[in-house]
């Protein structure tokens, strides 16, 4: 059910060799009668993805006094944008920091939802955000931030059911932030059951975890950097490990523990992880920088070594001619380091483009570092942070990704949750609309669907290519259809054997 409009003409294909389709159909003709053209559109395979921040009401809602209707008017704008600009992944924020962005028995509602943490807005943004998502044919991954719990001089401010007000002991001050303490198995208990329940009560196609494990460190009045106060946690433990192995160890327990209970739920829901782009300093021997093994715990390439992951999502945020952090030497470093073939998916700054800073990107920066993550075999696409750098503000980014996104594109398969491909739909064809019945056996995800539409008035014939969630059985299209081609599609990215209409006849044949 999706209560609200759903922008469905997805992207234009538009290929070189359309000018020999239809040269001189005139913008005032009617419809043309031309036949449909030999040549299909391609399915590339490629995640593009946009982070949308909901703490600090970064991305959305755009201020925390909105009315309901308000902030659904603004996630369909967003949502809106990502289809026609040519993404297909949404990564929602739905728990910055020990609060929720949906409907919870467990934790708050977060406060940038009505400006008081606690605060009920009156709908499940969750909700919304996946059926919306599935009607413009996106993926919806759920993002949170497993141990931050929010800001020391906010604790005053918190609701009395945030769990810093009903587990005291597993919440820590750490210089100006609140964060659980990752080395109690009570709080690793607790993210494990927020995290099942929303992969059980949402249709969502991801989890997400960003890079907020132990905290970033900060440093005292007098500059001395702060230590995570564990201390009577490591002792407790009885752990013979020394206190950094011992960190990371509640991390990589952590992470393996999401990724197994996940895929127990429901096994081809995707799980992705954005760590910080440099896992050591000198690996690769160029890169200089911060240290996320050593001050914030994080083993991300044992992760993805141990096939934790079924996308990493580095957090690649630097230029292509940095010279100690460049972007293609640590992007070949991480797929160098992807033993078990696992999506290398990069997150790129979009952020930093004409920002006025020092380190700011030129106008190109990023549309190149698409382009050289489309040479990199290894490489299965890319996300973007922030949405609103990246759809709504005026510096130049959208406009050079639009040569790039022309093709729709379908997500990459991760074969290793599933390699069975789902069964070739059929398809009936009526003027301007396509019925779809789905095969016996394996329920499909999506329908892919490319036709060729005739034109009519002040609009040329031209390709249309549309992903549809699958509990779509109608298609419409803006005018009639000579070509039809139609792919089932499963969770993990498997697609069927085409189905292929033409004209009167229906062929249906292995691509």
């Amino acid at each position: 059910m999706i209560p609200f409009p759903v922008t469905t003409n997805g992207s234009v294909i538009r290929r070189a060799f359309s000018f020999v389709l239809y040269v001189g159909v005139a913008a005032c003709a009617g419809p043309s009668t031309a036949p449909a053209p030999v040549t299909e559109p391609g399915t590339p395979h490629e995640m593009r993805g946009l982070w949308v921040a909901t703490v600090r009401n970064i991305d959305w809602p755009s201020r925390d006094n909105l009315t309901a209707d308000r902030q659904r008017s603004e996630l369909i704008d967003i949502l809106d944008r990502a289809l026609n600009a040519g993404f297909n992944t949404i990564v929602f924020h739905v728990r910055p920091a020990a609060d929720a962005v949906y409907r919870s028995e467990m934790e708050p509602w977060g406060a940038m939802l009505t400006g008081r943490q606690g605060g009920d807005p009156g709908y499940d943004p969750l909700e919304f955000a996946v059926d919306q998502a599935h009607g413009r044919g996106l993926e919806l991954h759920a993002w949170i931030n497993p141990f931050r719990a929010g800001n020391a001089k906010d604790s005053a401010l918190l609701a009395p059911t945030h769990l810093f007000n009903t587990h005291r002991d597993l919440v820590r001050v750490y210089g100006s932030q609140l964060w659980l303490d990752p080395g109690r198995a009570e709080v690793q208990d607790h993210v494990s059951r927020v995290i099942a329940d929303i992969v059980r009560r949402y249709d969502i196609d991801g989890i997400h975890a960003d890079d907020y494990f132990y905290p970033y460190p900060e440093k005292d009045s007098a500059g001395r950097t702060l230590v995570f106060p564990d201390s009577a946690t490591y002792a407790q433990s009885g752990s013979t490990l020394p206190r950094d192995d011992w960190r990371r160890a509640n991390i990589d327990r952590f992470v393996e523990r999401m990724y197994r209970e996940v895929h127990a739920l429901k096994p081809t829901v995707k799980v992705g992880l954005s760590p910080f782009g440099i896992w050591r300093p000198g690996n690769p021997p160029s890169v200089a920088g911060f240290d996320a093994y050593a001050n914030i715990y994080a083993d991300s390439r044992k992760w993805l070594q141990s096939g934790w992951v079924d996308y990493l999502a580095p957090q690649l945020y630097w230029a292509i001619s940095a010279p100690q952090q460049s972007f293609p030497d640590l992007l070949d470093w991480w797929i160098s380091q992807n033993t078990l073939g696992r999506h290398i998916v990069p997150g790129l700054a979009t952020y930093r483009t004409n920002n006025g800073t020092a380190t700011q990107f030129t106008t190109d920066e990023i549309a190149n570092q698409v382009r050289l993550l489309r040479g990199r075999p290894g490489a299965a696409g890319h996300i973007m942070f922030n949405t609103t750098t990246t759809l709504k503000r005026d510096n130049g980014v959208l406009k050079t990704l639009e040569p790039l996104y022309t093709a729709r594109a379908l997500l990459p398969v991760a074969s290793w949750l599933d390699n069975v491909p789902p069964g070739a739909p059929a398809i009936a064809v009526d003027g301007r609309t396509v019925q779809i019945t789905p095969a016996a056996g394996e329920t499909p995800r999506w329908w892919f669907v490319r036709a060729f539409e005739t034109g009519g008035l002040f609009r040329r014939a031209q390709w249309t290519t549309r992903t549809v969630f699958a509990s779509t059985r109608t298609v419409t299209f803006d005018s009639d259809v000579r070509r039809v081609l139609v792919n089932a599609v499963d969770q993990a990215g498997n697609t069927s054997p085409v189905v292929e209409w033409a004209e009167a006849a229906v062929i249906t044949a292995s691509r």
